[in-house]
């Protein structure tokens, strides 16, 4: 598909089929840890998906918010599972597709690999997906990227 921005002509990119559309991770944490650390949690987090979800490796889209003690509120006891201040909330957008059993797969593997490498306690990972739909997603010239025009 071709559409013109100010006058120029441009290829807008469209899904490849069999591609599924790639999840936007938003990790949150307390602020003061080394930049390994922080890079650590995001490769484990990117790693998992690409394993457990089958992202392709390139679909890679990762904010990570750093905010004070006193914004990052959490029980530390809920469901009888004992979090620290260490505590890290991973919210992935992922199309809706996967089933519980692929899900399940992500948090174990997510849970294991941040353990392994920055040494997080499993107890301090809090993971939400947030599932969606193909035209849920726009990743520019605002158009749905996922979404395949009608032939007219």
């Amino acid at each position: 598909m071709r559409a013109y921005l100010s006058g120029v002509k441009v290829r807008i990119a469209r899904a490849v089929p069999g591609r599924s559309a790639v999840p936007l991770v938003a990790i949150t944490l307390a602020k003061g840890k080394p930049s390994a650390y922080v890079r650590a949690i995001a490769d484990g987090v990117h790693e998992a998906l690409v394993e457990s979800f089958r992202v392709p490796p390139d679909d890679r889209f990762q904010v990570i918010r750093q905010v004070g003690r006193d914004e990052l509120i959490y029980d530390p006891g809920y469901l009888g599972v004992r979090r620290t201040d260490d505590v890290v909330f991973i919210h992935i957008t992922a199309s809706r597709w996967r089933d519980t059993a692929m899900k399940r797969e992500l948090y174990r593997n997510i849970a294991h690999k941040l353990a392994r490498s920055p040494g997080l306690r499993r107890e301090d990972v809090i993971i939400v997906l947030a599932p969606n739909d193909k035209d849920d997603w726009s990743f520019g010239l605002g158009e749905a990227s996922y979404v395949q025009e009608n032939a007219a």
